[in-house]
């Protein structure tokens, strides 16, 4: 490699692929990315997303600090408790949650538009939509071309795969690295919030994230996400003079749409679905919703006959199988195009955003000429693999999250089910036990392997 900062293409414009370009311009690199979808509002699934200590972490390190801050002043209110209900909206379990003091070590409520329009700020020179990667080419020069379905080509110096699960870059890459099923299927739903549909949610739910759990092996997440500007897009009274600064001056608070709301989540085994359920859309999709939750309370399903019929989102869970050390190359993989992991407390996220720090940091021992580029990038994988493939045991083993789950079966459910209620109702009533879950709630940092 030459002394010239090494230039990288992006394939994707999801999270980690934008916190990587932007770390990337900091570190003095030039960087192109490329995103199949036709703008930014296209193709993103899923309304909130947790951001924990360990993407805050990367967010701060890539980020400018302004845009930064931007960040922190677009997340939504942090959740007071955490909750476990019953589908009757019974309180099985409620865990005060610390107060949001520190801006990285604690959990933001996201909405993942927002953050897309957040992380889009100051890129609009280096992303480029409407591009299709079908392959790409090694020369005997060092660098990488891409090809996309348009016929055009761009090349670089090192090409990232951040084009998630179903990554053309992976299947040509390392054809022999597979995902599967989990075996659960969601629906995503998003209600306006008002002052009835508010009305819907005990207090604490309302205030806090709230686990469901359902007989039958039908399980929801419930989450009331309220930002610092209101359906006018005009800053709220009471938002710091800081924040309303950083709002009117972010181009993002006009492209967006994002506005209170109540996110509603159902999920369980496949097989309680309808076979063409991720082709179902708008109100056909939430007629299944609805269809899977008979013996939910009459709040909650009030909720869903109010929920916007666009937002409805049928989402199959996928996991990754681990795949043994590969040759390092030109080519590297990031997020869930290498390691796809199932849902819960925004893991997903946070561990691409992690590997985008982690690849920044790299790639700048490169440009600064302490190793060679694909030194750089061998390391970044060696560190990259183990714990990423760790984080898709972890996130497959909770509760409810493989189709395999006891808690679907048709007897042995129901002893689950009590089972899962008991240790969170005893958790939450033993001082020991009650301080041990929020500390773990708060201090659970992916990156510390």
């Amino acid at each position: 490699m030459s002394g010239a900062p090494p230039h990288v293409l992006i394939i994707g414009a999801g999270t980690g692929g934008l916190c990587l370009a932007h770390g990337l311009r900091r570190a003095g690199m030039t960087v192109a990315v490329y995103e199949r979808h036709r703008d930014r509002a296209d193709g993103l699934l899923g309304y909130r997303v947790g951001i924990g200590p360990t993407g805050s972490r990367a967010l701060r390190e890539c980020l400018s600090p302004e845009l930064f801050a931007t960040f922190l002043a677009t997340c939504a209110r942090p959740p007071h408790y955490f909750n476990v209900v019953t589908q009757g909206l019974r309180q099985t379990a409620s865990f005060p949650l610390r107060p949001n003091a520190d801006p990285v070590h604690t959990e933001h409520s996201v909405a993942r538009m927002v953050l897309r329009h957040v992380l889009l700020t100051g890129l609009d020179d280096v992303v480029h939509f409407d591009k299709t990667f079908t392959r790409y080419e090694q020369r005997d020069d060092g660098t990488v071309t891409a090809h996309f379905s348009d016929g055009t080509t761009a090349t670089g110096d090192l090409l990232v795969g951040a084009d998630g699960t179903h990554s053309a870059v992976r299947r040509q890459y390392l054809p022999h690295a597979v995902t599967r099923d989990a075996g659960t299927i969601n629906i995503a739903t998003r209600i306006p919030l008002t002052a009835h549909t508010r009305g819907l949610v005990p207090e604490r739910v309302g205030q806090g994230i709230s686990l469901i759990f359902g007989v039958g092996g039908i399980m929801g997440v419930l989450h009331v996400m309220e930002f610092k500007w209101d359906a006018t897009r005009a800053v709220k009274p009471g938002v710091s003079d800081t924040d309303a600064a950083l709002l009117k001056n972010w181009p993002g608070l006009s492209q967006d749409t994002t506005t209170d709301n109540i996110n509603l989540i159902i999920w369980s085994t496949a097989r309680r679905f309808p076979s063409d359920v991720m082709e179902r859309r708008g109100e056909d999709l939430v007629q299944v919703a609805l269809g899977l939750t008979t013996n939910w309370h009459p709040h909650l399903r009030e909720l869903l006959t109010r929920a916007e019929p666009a937002s409805a989102l049928p989402i199959k869970v996928s996991t990754s199988e681990p795949v043994p050390p590969w040759k390092s190359s030109t080519v590297t993989l990031l997020g869930d195009a290498i390691h796809t992991m199932t849902p819960g407390r925004g893991v997903g996220a946070n561990t691409a955003l992690r590997d985008a720090r982690l690849l920044c940091e790299q790639l700048t021992c490169a440009t600064a000429g302490d190793k060679t580029l694909l030194q750089s990038v061998a390391d970044y994988e060696a560190a990259m693999a183990p714990y990423g493939f760790a984080r898709v045991a972890e996130s497959l083993n909770r509760s409810g999250t493989s189709g395999d789950d006891r808690m679907y079966r048709p007897v042995v459910g129901r002893l689950a089910l009590l089972g899962a209620r008991g240790y969170f109702g005893v958790t939450s009533r033993v001082p020991r036990l009650r301080q041990r879950f929020v500390d773990d709630f708060h201090t659970y940092e992916g990156d510390r392997d």
